[in-house]
């Protein structure tokens, strides 16, 4: 009869009963904090579960206080992450909402870079979009279509025309608004 898990458990329960309230202390002293003493406690329990193997009773408090070491460490290190990212979500400028209006303008110019686009080759209005909406560079873009970077730099250089032409030539919802096509493309850049 196997009772390899029911000594695993007992020996766990031991350990937990003997060594919980000071592995607490322990915790509570280097963070100063019992709630996360209490999280980080049980953290190093389930690391004993996980690794299956409990140490000998004499080595008890060493081995936790190891671990403990271990794990406040790691808390310490993630907290000190978070912060740095908050700190630098922090230092962005606010996200502003556009207006309906601005968003139905901003479509309206869309629709014009496509009419504008519409009789050109896919290559022209990739590469096109790929320069202007992803901030690709030529050599990314030539690379995506397999062509030359020359062949991008025209490529671009012809949807351009194509969208000042628009422009000029009145065609496209550019035309009659306070920010033409051509605008909007470089804007996009």
């Amino acid at each position: 009869m196997d009772n390899g898990p029911i000594t695993f458990q007992s020996q766990l329960q031991s350990l937990y009963l003997d060594h919980h309230g000071w592995l607490c202390g322990l915790l509570q002293r280097k963070l100063g904090n019992p709630n996360d003493a209490t999280d980080l406690a049980h953290d190093i329990y389930l690391h004993l579960i996980q690794k299956g193997r409990i140490p000998p009773a004499d080595e008890s408090r060493c081995h936790l206080a190891q671990i403990a070491k271990g794990k406040v460490i790691d808390l310490l290190r993630r907290r000190r992450l978070e912060a740095s990212y908050l700190e630098s979500q922090a230092q962005q400028p606010e996200p502003r909402a556009q207006s309906e209006e601005a968003r139905a303008l901003v479509k309206e110019e869309i629709k014009g870079v496509d009419l504008a686009l519409m009789g050109k080759s896919f290559k022209v209005r990739q590469a096109l979009l790929l320069s202007r909406l992803n901030g690709m560079s030529y050599g990314d873009i030539a690379a995506e279509l397999q062509v030359s970077v020359s062949s991008v730099e025209k490529y671009v250089a012809l949807g351009l025309q194509a969208c000042r032409r628009s422009v000029e030539a009145g065609m496209g919802p550019g035309a009659c608004k306070q920010q033409p096509l051509i605008r909007v493309v470089e804007e996009l850049s």
